[in-house]
């Protein structure tokens, strides 16, 4: 107050969470001011700030935004998250926090009120306002909010700014005041703990910040639930385990056990409030839970053929429930360890329907909130992004990947999630149920008038629960290095949700698990082998996902002949294992008794396996290719049609030019099933995976990609060179390929099922297929296998067999000699044999083998030295590798590069 008396600029800084907001937001409340706000992210740019351009019946004009309307209105503007915003941004506030003046767009200049009123007493009105001199309010003001850098994340504050504020530290409430806000004994331990882990001796150790304005939520979870245990709660606010190291475990257990936090009574207390969800009598405030989100029905729990309950699923439900109450829920688990599907069962607990919203690495805010986009008739307009619409239709929003998004984004939902308000861009205001219905009998407006007014109200059942892969520990926390292996859980995301934390299975668990779900996936045939049961789950379990070990054993309920060993090798690709990791494999295999048998030779029918020949609308789209069968690649497809008639989406991994494009072509010729082909490089965004854009008559329209037509037709989706697009974008395939879902850039979406308007229905027939090279040097890609390889079911890909590849070769070259080809094959097999072991680093394919002999079939007269130049002269200018090569041909009586020294004389 004595600031704003003065006319300054105040700005509040402080630890994470909402408190300084809330000192701000009620401070204008008991002044009666209107408040300009905005939340700043690295998305921030001058037009969020000052005017934007949007174009109304073809012709350009500017809107004024949140600090030109503050200035003239007399408001006051809220900045928040200073430090999010990208350097350089903010100066453009520097002369109208200093000066009150600022230069617009539109060619207006906003100009202090003394000033103004001083050329007021010399010029009339009419002059000043053709000079375009705009009078800024005396009652503008300006509230920052930021976080001290560097002890937190984010850019340091510019001097020239920083100077132009008044500041005030609003630290962490004093445990007095939170003690006579909230009094019992256990409170007090409570708030002992999260003062002492926001003292300045935790920080020195490394440890975040307690969220402490999460305290009072959890508290009304105490109240509701007096005999759970402290140690669990605070695991919920303070998910310890996960983010700290050894040292900084030790630490916090030491605190703990101070307070007496730590209690021996876990296991006693989960019991008996295990029960209180599955039996809603028992949990008395399951009532005020219950609310239907929309028409949904809540469903009883345990009754979904595709969700079967193990004690420790029913125990996390039940603890979700109980943070449900009263905040936001963030799961944190490992890949294919069953979030989503945990998810998906609370959901229809609870009677919501969700709405996904796959995040992605270079997502930005505006993805986010609104996207701009163009009417038919040129003018701009906003589109609400499904994470708004979720807001005000009261779903439980589903922000799946918060371990990749970058923060400073993530920044402009803490509001939402803290307060449940939100500004959008087109200066629509989302507020708060029961501050909205507050307004409306204050105003005495009707729900028309205020939405004129763009305010809408944000549903009192709406929810966000995130899911996220574990932090890593003791991993860089810096803002540029947003790798996948990074500590993403800092002080300030600890204060947005409460944390549950989904552990992998227990062997039993995990038993009964997959053989309920393989018993009702299948019909004919026993769930799960019985011989998997004693000898998949003992030591493999652990490096295999749920996910992974639900796809092999449904594919073995299927096909009960199939070798186990061969089940585990393709889904964990042991083929392009490094060598030490393939051995222990291999060892745990053996241990297992799982033995492989050795395939036979050039004996197959792809008849063991049968899919009836599609009939296609689109004949031309059927590849055709020049293919000539062998055994190994007739292997690969029988292997490939079983994953497919179980309706798994494909992956195909190997070197280059061992066939992949051959091999996926000729399989859905034999199935004449039309194709869709994308092929993905470094530039790939998320946007051009789904949307082309054209410009017809002027105006951009979105034509769709290769993948919308794919869902919309039925058709077969080739994705080539999957691992040339960075991961951060081919993540979205996730959501695609399980659950059917994917929101696509210009608002629509696609589902599985049949529904709402602007959707489009996947087809029953849609597949992927998607092609990638081995992760690792030298191949240039991104680890695709390793982001999102166990939602695929994946195949290795290899050249063929020496006598598979000769077969081949002399189907290519009939007029070449058999021993040239034979040669030519042997000494490519040792190569291979070399590349494998890693003596070479480029592994040869086939794909060279066969360019040697169409040159030789064509070109008889020319000798096999100089025609295998024609793959060796990459070669020529590494010396130690010329060497290695020169002698393995020699070796195998091809002479290329001989030299004096290379003949070697035998002894009598």
């Amino acid at each position: 107050m004595q600031k704003d008396v003065l006319g300054q600029d105040v700005f509040l800084i402080g630890p994470p969470g909402p408190l300084r907001r809330s000192i701000a937001m009620q401070y204008l409340e008991l002044t009666k001011r209107e408040v300009e706000y905005v939340a700043l992210s690295r998305d921030t740019t001058e037009t969020d700030l000052k005017q934007r351009r949007e174009i109304r019946s073809g012709t350009a004009f500017y809107i004024d935004q949140c600090a030109v309307r503050a200035a003239t209105q007399g408001r006051v503007l809220v900045l928040e998250g200073l430090e999010k915003a990208e350097r350089n941004v903010l100066p453009v506030l520097n002369n109208l926090l200093e000066n009150r003046e600022m230069q617009l767009e539109d060619g207006r200049f906003l100009m202090s009120a003394e000033r103004y009123d001083k050329l007021l007493q010399e010029h009339t009105k009419e002059e000043l306002d053709s000079w375009k001199i705009v009078r800024v309010s005396e009652d503008f003001r300006v509230i920052a909010l930021g976080l001290p850098v560097p002890k937190y994340k984010g850019n340091p504050l510019d001097p020239p700014l920083r100077s132009r504020f008044q500041a005030r530290d609003i630290y962490y409430l004093p445990f007095k005041v939170i003690f006579i806000y909230i009094l019992c004994v256990r409170v007090s331990q409570l708030l002992s703990l999260a003062t002492t882990l926001c003292s300045q001796e935790s920080s020195n150790l490394g440890l975040p910040d307690f969220p402490v304005d999460n305290l009072l939520p959890a508290l009304h979870v105490l109240n509701a639930f007096p005999m759970l245990s402290s140690q669990h709660l605070v695991q919920r606010l303070y998910p310890y385990n996960s983010i700290l190291g050894k040292d900084g475990r030790t630490a916090v257990e030491g605190v703990l056990s101070r307070f007496e936090l730590l209690d021996g009574r876990q296991s006693a207390s989960t019991q008996r409030h295990h029960g209180c969800v599955c039996d809603k009598g028992l949990f008395p405030l399951s009532i005020k839970l219950q609310v239907p989100a929309g028409t949904k029905e809540p469903r009883p729990p345990n009754s979904s053929p595709n969700f079967i309950s193990t004690p420790s699923h029913a125990q996390l439900l039940s603890e979700m429930m109980q943070s449900h109450m009263v905040k936001d829920i963030c799961l944190i688990g490992a890949k294919g360890c069953g979030k989503s599907v945990l998810a998906r069962e609370f959901a229809e607990m609870l009677g919501y329907s969700i709405e996904p919203v796959m995040l992605y690495q270079d997502m930005t805010a505006r993805d986010l909130l609104q996207q701009r986009y163009t009417l038919s008739n040129g003018d701009t307009a906003w589109r609400p992004s499904p994470l708004v619409t979720a807001a005000i239709e009261g779903k439980l929003l589903l922000l799946d990947g918060i371990h990749r998004v970058n923060l400073g984004t993530l920044a402009v939902l803490s509001r939402l999630l803290h307060d449940r308000e939100l500004d959008l861009y087109d200066g629509t205001r989302l507020l708060r149920w029961d501050r909205y219905q507050t307004l409306k009998e204050q105003l005495q407006f009707s729900d028309e008038q205020l939405q004129e007014r763009s305010i809408f109200p944000i549903h009192p059942s709406f929810r966000v629960l995130a899911l996220a892969e574990p932090p890593v520990v003791g991993a860089s926390t810096s803002s540029s290095s947003n790798s996948r292996g990074q500590q993403w859980l800092g002080p300030e995301l600890l204060t947005m949700f409460l944390y549950h934390t989904v552990t992998p299975l227990a062997k039993g668990e995990e038993m009964g698990l997959i053989q309920g779900l393989v018993g009702h996936t299948h019909t004919h045939g026993d769930t799960t082998p019985p011989y998997i049961q004693s000898t998949l789950f003992t030591s493999l379990a652990s490096s295999l996902s749920t996910r992974q070990l639900l796809r092999i054993c449904r594919r073995l309920s299927q096909y009960p002949k199939e070798s186990i060993a061969h089940a585990v090798n393709k889904a964990c690709l042991s083929r392009f294992l490094p060598s030490l990791a393939r051995a222990s494999l291999e060892k745990s295999l053996a241990n297992c008794s799982i033995q492989d048998t050795p395939d036979p030779d050039g004996v197959l029918t792809i008849g063991n396996v049968s899919a009836p020949i599609y009939n296609p609308n689109e004949k031309m789209k059927v590849p055709d290719v020049l293919f000539y069968d062998n055994p190994q690649h007739m292997m690969v497809m029988e292997d490939m049609l079983k994953d497919f008639l179980l309706g798994e989406h494909l992956l195909l991994v190997g070197n280059q030019g061992v066939g992949k494009n051959k091999i996926v072509d000729r399989f859905l010729h034999l199935l004449n099933r039309p194709r869709e082909y994308l092929q993905l490089h470094r530039d790939t965004t998320v946007q051009t995976l789904t949307l082309q854009p054209s410009v017809r008559d002027g105006i951009i329209t979105y034509e769709d990609s290769p993948l919308v037509k794919a869902v919309k037709l039925g058709h077969i989706l080739v994705i080539d060179e999957a691992d040339k697009a960075p991961t951060n974008v081919t993540c979205i395939l996730k959501t695609l390929v399980e659950s059917g879902e994917m929101i696509l850039a210009d608002g629509r979406r696609i589902i599985s099922a049949k529904g709402r308007p602007n959707v489009i229905v996947m087809h029953p027939d849609f597949r992927m297929l998607v092609l990638a090279n081995r992760p690792g040097f030298p191949f240039l890609g991104n680890d695709f296998f390793g982001a999102l390889g166990d939602i695929f079911s994946c195949h290795a890909v290899d050249n063929p067999k020496p006598q598979a590849e000769l077969a081949m070769l002399k189907q290519y070259g009939p007029d070449v000699p058999d021993a040239t080809l034979q040669k030519l094959v042997a000494a490519f097999g040792e190569l291979r044999s070399m590349a494998d072991q890693g003596t070479i680093t480029y592994p040869y394919s086939t794909r060279e083998v066969v360019n040697i002999v169409k040159h030789l079939q064509k070109f008889p007269g020319e000798g096999l030295a100089s025609v295998v130049r024609n793959v060796f002269d990459f070669d020529s200018y590494n010396k130690d590798m010329r060497e290695v090569l020169i002698e393995a041909l020699h070796k195998h009586g091809i002479p290329i590069g001989a030299k004096p020294s290379s003949v070697k004389l035998a002894k009598e």
